[in-house]
């Protein structure tokens, strides 16, 4: 063989056909491996018969959680494009919920979190080395700590190697939507759903009609800004603390003694607020200055309210432990108010709220087929890790308004709280109808007119398809338009929205790229053929109702998919 460097175009020209990579020279792909061996160590039987271990680590604004999970998956399909799913889940280990430490008001502490990790790891009689999938999720308050992002990273290090991400306002909002399992009552039933989240920090609204989130929002009031020892001595107060008592007419200052005839005005000044603040479109300006987001649009009519989060437990009555902050309080008030009339709508059961679950690996599936996919440049697009995926609602009918379509590709942006141009993302598409040129070409233009900041600095594009149609979009993109950035296409894989994707090296002599698709996904997908929608609710229900969180809950999972497609 040879021992020089050489890319996957030799191999398309015939050349180093069998051969081994030296260490230290260039390559750009990688090789398939076929061994003959024992059954269970077949790469087909392998693929019908998968188990994950996983592991979610949640870090919210007042309670921090651990939970590991093996997943059994099988291949439910007869052709090779099948896709996989979750027939059976085992909860291996369930941490104790720990108050997310701090060392300051601004700073979570890094040595008490990591410890906390690593007894859940303890506990459980497992390594990093073990875990095969999971996710780190910072929400609510602790995202907004000066050293989130670097605590995100010191927990994925510790937990092993997979997806670490944080949360913005208006995603926050879609995750406890769909977590708390209102999206999945709004998919069955066709109603319009209002989910109300309290967690500790925040509280987030989603309206979720047909099981789609189409309103988010956010505001600033959560069960846990202020805590007092068991002598009513305030010894945590976040500003937002403050300027809520301060609406109750009331000043608290940090180290002062209060009594709990003034911690019940303030939870009931803040049940109001929620109340106001779900109920009136244009609400009072002190409830509107609480807001961090845009107001809630024009909702028009509800058929349900169900609320999550940790302070949803009072509300229910399924929790009676004070856990010296203004949960409780808040939560019974809020009980109050509903059971005065004070909501127009109704509220659903608590039994219909599934409760957020652990992150964790939910579902994994495998594709082998495949047709083709656009890279323009191997060596400077694969391989790539972690890429977010976006999914922007459009429609593609007969006419396609590139205008349209730009202006749903930037809104979602805006939605997950990104600023295009700064970050690398996959631009996912749900294709419909014929790929006629004039369709395809209107597709370019809105891509090149939503990415504007991307394209000057010569960024990479990144676009999945789920239908048929990759090498020709990317061909325009590139001789018609004259995109200069790097280009890569794939098709025939179904991503959504909150799925992050590697994509691994051309695999010679296969032609094949991997994708591993590691996802926040969440118990009862809307997005699920409805065959097997049943399945997955019931294979998840066990273990959403075993996860139980104190004041902040994130409403997801984390998933794996592996997908193998052919390369040009």
């Amino acid at each position: 063989m040879s021992d020089k460097g050489h890319a996957v175009t030799d191999h398309f020209q015939g050349q180093d056909l069998t051969h081994k990579h030296v260490p230290g020279l260039g390559y750009d792909h990688d090789h398939d491996d076929f061994d003959e061996g024992a059954l269970e160590d077949n790469p087909l039987w392998i693929a019908d018969h998968v188990s994950l271990v996983s592991v979610g680590i949640d870090i919210g604004s007042s309670g921090t959680q651990v939970i590991f999970s093996r997943i059994n998956l099988r291949r439910l399909g007869e052709d090779m494009s099948s896709r996989y799913f979750v027939v059976s889940r085992e909860q291996l280990y369930q941490s104790e919920v720990a108050l997310t430490p701090y060392a300051s008001e601004e700073r979570i502490d890094e040595q008490a979190l990591g410890a906390i990790i690593d007894d859940a790891y303890h506990g459980a009689g497992l390594k990093p080395d073990d875990i095969d999938t999971g996710a780190v999720i910072l929400t609510g308050e602790a995202l907004r700590r000066e050293n989130s992002e670097a605590i995100a990273a010191i927990i994925s290090q510790k937990g092993g190697d997979f997806v670490c991400a944080t949360a913005g306002h208006h995603m926050e909002s879609m995750l406890a939507a769909y977590g708390s399992g209102a999206a999945a009552v709004s998919s069955e039933t066709g109603g319009r759903i209002l989910n109300i989240d309290i967690g500790g920090g925040t509280t987030k609204l989603g309206l979720i009609e047909k099981g789609k989130v189409v309103a988010t929002a956010a505001f600033h009031i959560g069960g846990r800004h202020t805590v007092v020892d068991e002598a009513g001595v305030i010894r945590r107060l976040d500003p937002a603390g403050a300027h809520l008592a301060h609406h109750a007419g009331l000043h608290w200052s940090l180290g002062q003694t209060i009594d709990h005839a003034d911690m019940d005005k303030v939870a009931g000044w803040m049940a109001d607020a929620v109340v106001q603040a779900v109920r009136d479109v244009q609400p009072n300006a002190d409830i509107a200055g609480l807001f961090l987001t845009d107001l809630l649009p024009d909702r028009g009519p509800i058929d349900g309210v169900m609320f999550s989060g940790g302070v949803a437990e009072y509300v229910y009555g399924r929790e009676a432990r004070d856990f010296g902050d203004m949960g409780r309080r808040l939560g019974h008030a809020i009980r109050a108010r509903i059971d005065a009339g004070q909501l127009p709508w109704p509220v659903l059961p608590a039994n219909a709220c599934i409760r957020a679950t652990a992150l964790g690996a939910s579902e994994y599936s495998i594709q082998l087929s495949g047709n083709t996919i656009y890279i323009s440049n191997h060596a400077s697009l694969l391989p790539r890790r972690n890429l977010q995926v976006l999914a922007p609602a459009f429609e593609f009918g007969d006419e396609i308004d590139s205008d349209a379509f730009a202006a749903a590709v930037r809104a979602h942006f805006t939605a997950f709280d990104l600023v295009e141009g700064e970050a690398d993302v996959a631009i996912a598409l749900h294709w419909q109808g014929m790929p006629e040129y004039g369709r395809i070409a209107a597709i370019a233009r809105g891509l090149i007119a939503a990415l504007p900041r991307t394209l000057a600095a010569g960024k990479p594009l990144y676009i999945v398809l789920d239908g048929d149609m990759a090498r020709t979009l990317g061909g325009v993109l590139r001789e018609d338009f004259h995109v200069a950035s790097d280009i890569l296409v794939i098709d025939g894989v179904v991503l959504w929205d909150f799925d992050y994707v590697d994509l691994g090296r051309i695999r010679m002599p296969s032609g094949t790229v991997p994708v591993t698709v590691k996802s926040l996904v969440f118990s009862a997908d809307p997005h699920a053929p409805a065959v097997m929608d049943s399945l997955k609710h019931k294979a998840a229900h066990a273990h959403d109702h075993a996860h139980d969180h104190h004041h902040d809950h994130d409403h997801h999972h984390a998933h794996t998919h592996h997908h193998a497609k052919s390369g040009d």
